[in-house]
């Protein structure tokens, strides 16, 4: 079989692998290798030499990842939807546990669930107090004081 066929024959069985690959994992991971080998088959049927297939499939590939790639991560994945967990950020909550971030304990409730928590500047939280979610690392919040809570018998006014 004469090198041209088996250049020919390559470039076709790539191109098939790498459109398979897209269609399977539809994530533009290897468009870009499937046009660049359409470009070399080409040139491999008409009977351009190796160099020039091998220039052809870099160049197409790299050109087609570098125009298509930006303009379809914008498109197609333009909007991040909040997960349940991350609707908490913002959020008021109440300590029902003393949150000490040198013992690792603290909890809170937000929206009748409850968190464990930890103070965002270290210092102790009292059970009682309000606080705001200012963010999440893993299961827990972490927090900062809105308002103290009033000892027992004394009357706050706001």
């Amino acid at each position: 079989m004469p090198f041209e066929s088996i250049m020919q024959i390559a470039w076709l069985v790539l191109l098939v692998v790498f459109a398979a690959t897209e269609a399977a994992t539809v994530g533009l991971t290897s468009i870009w290798f499937a046009a660049g080998a359409l470009a070399a088959l080409v040139a491999a049927l008409l009977g351009g030499p190796l160099w020039i297939q091998l220039t052809l499939f870099f160049a197409v590939s790299l050109l087609c990842l570098a125009a298509v790639r930006p303009l379809a991560k914008r498109h197609l994945n333009s909007r991040v939807e909040p997960t349940n967990a991350d609707r908490v950020i913002g959020e008021e909550a109440q300590v029902i546990e003393d949150v000490d971030n040198v013992h690792g304990k603290g909890a809170v409730v937000i929206r009748g669930m409850t968190w464990s928590a930890r103070s965002e500047d270290g210092g102790a939280i009292a059970a009682g107090t309000m606080v705001r979610v200012l963010r999440i690392e893993g299961v827990k919040v972490f927090v900062e004081p809105i308002s103290v809570p009033a000892a027992p018998g004394e009357h706050k006014t706001w």
